[in-house]
């Protein structure tokens, strides 16, 4: 067609009725908009005859009161290759359908006769789909991957020890929340309050706005994305590049320092060169570093490879980063006033549920204070860090320019005085 080229392109992945071009303020109304794109996923043409517009290619004939009940006169949809949909709106009779949003297409600004032209991206719009997820997950992927050759193949550095060292004394206990509790409380519990949080704001919004909401709309597999799980999808995927990006920190850092566990001579039952041990004279008040660990009852090999990575905790900071993002969190998106106290009551038991977390860890024999101390603040400062400077939780600051004055000139206003010669 003579027009195809003037229409640019529209902004990808947004709903049917609204992924027109720039469609001008008398646009079609939703209703026989999603039925033409209906018409057009089943591989038909849809066209009303006009005195502007007389196409050669095949169609299928609407009753022309279906359009007239929309108060249109001309809408011609074609379906090229499954790959466009091509609408075409006549200059004469256009509905008077009000839409702030759009504007009028280029093609009518010139005062050109031709029927202007519309281009909608389908297949192309669930190709970005995939491409932005799929490059979501891989990024993911490269912060999960060495977390996850660390757990099987990591090895710590060997640090020593005095064997009458009253800190590494202590007896092995079970940890008081364990590896399940962990994840429910650092990552489930998160996600689960992001959901629900979104689904009430987006009914909230639905009802504040009738259903109109002026944001993009994106369409997948002719399915429309509810605002909800965009949002969740958005706030989780942050959420989760953050705990990732806080465990592997924490993972360099166990591995790097190598520091023993309170339990490690329990655990380790060291055995020195000379088959001689902690029990012996020989070895007290002496620094040592060549040992072996034998073990004893119980003991797994999991167990030996974690007793040198004390520094710092991971139970720690990764409940201080669930935790403390999910506190944040709330304080930018619940926005209910039914309660002026029930958002801090929220936020406080989140953290409080964080701090229980860490001094389980010194209470079972799991760690030094130092080790959770650590652990704490890396979690929480990583969670500050996401929530600040990538997730979009906080509005971001129109662009002012100020400028600061330089000297005592630039303070005080100055007034010029121009004489001018009568002459």
């Amino acid at each position: 067609m003579s027009n195809d080229s003037s229409a640019s392109e529209t902004t990808p992945l947004r709903r049917p009725e609204e992924s027109y071009h720039q469609l001008p303020e008398d646009s079609l109304s939703a209703s026989v908009t999603t039925d033409l794109l209906t018409s057009s996923r089943n591989g038909l043409s849809v066209s009303v005859a006009s005195q502007h517009n007389n196409s050669a290619t095949p169609t299928t004939q609407l009753p022309s009161d279906y359009f007239q009940s929309a108060r249109s006169n001309t809408v011609a949809v074609a379906n090229h290759n499954n790959n466009h949909i091509e609408v075409r709106l006549s200059q004469n009779n256009r509905p008077q359908h009000n839409s702030g949003r759009n504007r009028l297409n280029p093609t009518q600004a010139n005062g050109s006769s031709e029927t202007p032209v519309y281009l909608i991206k389908m297949d192309t719009t669930n190709k970005r789909i995939l491409c932005r997820v799929g490059l979501d997950v891989l990024i993911l992927i490269c912060v999960l991957f060495p977390i996850l050759c660390f757990f099987l193949w990591g090895e710590s550095y060997k640090r020593g020890f005095f064997c009458d060292d009253e800190s590494l004394m202590h007896p092995y206990k079970d940890s008081t929340i364990n590896n399940f509790w962990l994840y429910m409380i650092g990552l489930v519990l998160p996600v689960i309050v992001i959901l629900i949080v979104e689904i009430i704001q987006a009914r909230h919004h639905e009802r504040v706005t009738n259903g109109n909401s002026t944001g993009k709309r994106y369409v997948f597999m002719d399915y429309e994305i509810p605002d909800w799980l965009l949002q969740a999808y958005k706030k989780i995927g942050v959420f989760g590049f953050g705990a990732a990006a806080c465990q592997l920190t924490v993972d360099i850092a166990k591995y790097s320092v190598g520091r023993l566990r309170p339990h490690f001579l329990e655990v380790c039952n060291p055995i020195m060169p000379g088959n001689t041990t902690c029990l012996d004279s020989v070895n007290m008040g002496r620094y040592i570093e060549d040992f072996q660990c034998r073990g004893g009852v119980g003991v797994t090999k999991r167990m030996l490879k974690e007793i040198s990575l004390s520094f710092p905790s991971g139970h720690s900071s990764f409940t201080f980063y669930g935790m403390v993002y999910l506190a944040i969190y709330l304080q930018c998106r619940m926005t209910w006033s039914g309660s002026k106290l029930l958002r801090h009551l929220l936020q406080f038991g989140f953290v409080m549920l964080a701090w229980y977390t860490a001094l389980s860890r010194v209470s079972d024999y799991k760690h030094h204070w130092s080790d959770v101390l650590g652990g704490s603040l890396i979690g929480a400062l990583a969670a500050t860090i996401v929530a600040k400077f990538i997730s979009d939780l906080f509005p971001a600051k129109s662009a002012k320019s100020y400028i600061l004055p330089t000297c005592t000139r630039d303070v005080t206003p100055q007034t010029t005085i121009t004489t001018t010669n009568g002459n």
